[in-house]
């Protein structure tokens, strides 16, 4: 399964390069935040198989979820067992909120 830097995001993000980005934060978690990263769906992490269908497939899908850890990890994993181009994002919302990196609202 792949894996992505803040860094790396940042740059597909300027260079507008095509992929997906999803929120899978624990609604707690995501809520307790009050934030998130800009272009982001939030999509809940434990309903993967009830959405998994939603996800294009002609690009790469880039998940984080609070810290990078288990939730996004596995959650990529299950995407890319199926055949998409997964990957998360190392450190997740708080590794990219503590670099400095934009974030928005919800």
């Amino acid at each position: 399964m792949g894996r992505i830097t803040s860094c790396e995001l940042a740059e597909w993000q300027a260079a507008d390069r095509s992929f997906t980005l999803l929120d899978v934060r624990r609604a707690s978690a995501r809520l307790a935040d009050a934030a998130e990263i800009a272009g982001a769906r939030w999509l809940e992490p434990e309903s993967v198989f009830s959405w998994k269908d939603s996800v294009p497939r002609d690009r790469p899908v880039v998940l984080y979820c609070a810290h990078g850890h288990e939730l996004s990890q596995g959650v990529a994993a299950t995407l890319e067992a199926m055949g998409l181009d997964a990957r998360y994002l190392i450190d997740g919302f708080a590794g990219w909120r503590d670099a400095g990196r934009p974030t928005r609202g919800l």
